[in-house]
């Protein structure tokens, strides 16, 4: 994305205090927002707090561009995570200033734009589901076949990692697999998960 110092236009700023709400998903804006200092978290609004968060931004950069370059509204929630300098520029000087690119970087700046949208939607569409289904569709992600015939996954990461690519806290991510053990889902305690019903995992991940 081209820098805001190069638009040939006055960008009007204010400072954000940490908690405020910067962007609401589901809503188109009149203006693409800039965030010239200060820290951004992403994700799903909960009353007056992020229930789900997915991302942080830090700026300089720009706060999803790419919903306005492919002219969809927000897919997320923005809340400023510290004091913030944001920058308002007009959405009709925004659309001049990609117009006046050349049409291969316009072409390049819509797929990256896409590719952003797509990524933020499988995201959002995770923070849908439950935390013994995204463990379940995890597992069935990185199951691989063993020699005996059965579908096994070798945690090759700390469980504490796993959680975080999960959105869930590790003790969450533990408490998941000794339920689907339980439930005779699965079998094994150490670095190798035996799917011992890859349907049931799949009708609890709902794929």
């Amino acid at each position: 994305m081209f820098p805001i110092d190069t638009l040939n236009s006055v960008v009007p700023c204010r400072s954000m205090a940490r908690g405020q709400v910067l962007l609401q998903r589901g809503r188109a804006q009149n203006c693409v927002h800039y965030i010239r200092s200060g820290r951004v978290a992403l994700g799903v609004m909960g009353g007056v707090a992020l229930e789900h968060q997915i991302g942080v931004l830090e700026g300089p950069c720009w706060l999803d561009a790419s919903s306005v370059v492919l002219g969809f509204p927000h897919l997320v929630d923005a809340l400023a995570d510290s004091p913030v300098e944001l920058c308002c520029v007009a959405l009709p000087d925004f659309q001049q200033a990609i117009a006046d690119l050349p049409e291969s970087a316009q072409a390049v700046l819509n797929d990256v734009a896409m590719a952003h949208r797509r990524q933020t939607e499988f995201a959002v569409s995770r923070l849908a589901k439950d935390a013994e289904a995204r463990c379940a569709e995890w597992l069935l992600s990185h199951a691989e076949q063993r020699g005996t015939g059965v579908m096994a996954v070798e945690l090759q990461q700390r469980k504490r990692s796993i959680a975080a690519q999960l959105g869930i806290a590790p003790e969450t991510f533990s408490r998941v697999l000794r339920h689907l053990r339980e439930q005779s889902l699965i079998s094994g305690s150490g670095r190798v998960l035996n799917l011992v019903d890859p349907s049931g995992l799949r009708s609890l991940a709902g794929v």
